[in-house]
């Protein structure tokens, strides 16, 4: 330590949940968050407008997600140190993070202290996994199914996200600034990847791999 705070962008489109970590991040001595963001235009924006020494990341978020603003950012700045904290507690997700430029990945469902032990492993750029999402890559490791999944880049990993949540190529187009036929190619690559023909065989495929929850089944907070 040199005695200067760690300074965090905390990302996360509930203001409720920012104010709780902020105020769990704050109780240390050590750690500081400078700013906050709702979503990932706004991240880049805020960034680039304070430099903190890690980003605090969540995937989930409406329009563009977390793992494109990790993309965008790690090009901006490749040194840049990205923590993910998230709700997934999925290989899929944690994979197109890293493969994005994430550091660290930890679940909503950890103990406070290892978010807290996390940030500080990731600002000395050193990698920092939660015990649940170790236990999934090591899982994913051993399984042939997860490969279709990991074909995809992060920018279509997060168009496939939209899709899956009911947004049309107009809206999807808009969020990232693409022209509707390039969403369309998108749409068309991503199905090709991963060996199915239809949006249905879509949805059933992403559900078999975790990636959409079946009507009826429990919502983790």
């Amino acid at each position: 330590m040199t005695g200067r705070p760690i300074r965090i962008l905390l990302v996360d489109d509930h203001a409720v949940v920012r104010e709780g970590y902020r105020r769990l991040i704050e109780k240390q001595g050590d750690l500081e968050v400078v700013s906050e963001s709702s979503d990932a235009t706004t991240a880049y924006i805020k960034y680039k407008e304070t430099s903190p020494d890690v980003v605090v990341m969540d995937i989930s978020m409406p329009g563009r997600g977390g793992i494109d603003a990790i993309r965008q950012i790690r090009q901006w700045d490749p040194a840049a140190r990205v923590l993910v904290f998230s709700m997934h507690a999925n290989s899929t997700y944690a994979l197109q993070a890293f493969r994005a430029g994430a550091k660290g990945y930890v679940t909503k469902s950890s103990p406070p202290e290892l978010l807290v032990s996390a940030v500080r492993s990731v600002s000395q750029n050193k990698p920092a996994l939660c015990p649940e999402i170790s236990e999934v890559l090591a899982a994913n490791r051993l399984e042939e199914n997860g490969t279709a999944l990991e074909q995809l880049s992060p920018r279509e990993f997060e168009i496939l996200r939209m899709i899956l949540d009911a947004k049309s190529t107009e809206e999807i187009a808009a969020a990232f600034n693409l022209s509707p036929k390039t969403v369309a190619n998108y749409h068309y690559a991503i199905k090709s990847k991963l060996g199915v023909s239809s949006d249905i065989d879509l949805v059933y495929f992403c559900m078999r791999h975790g990636l959409v929850k079946p009507l009826g089944a429990p919502v983790r907070p």
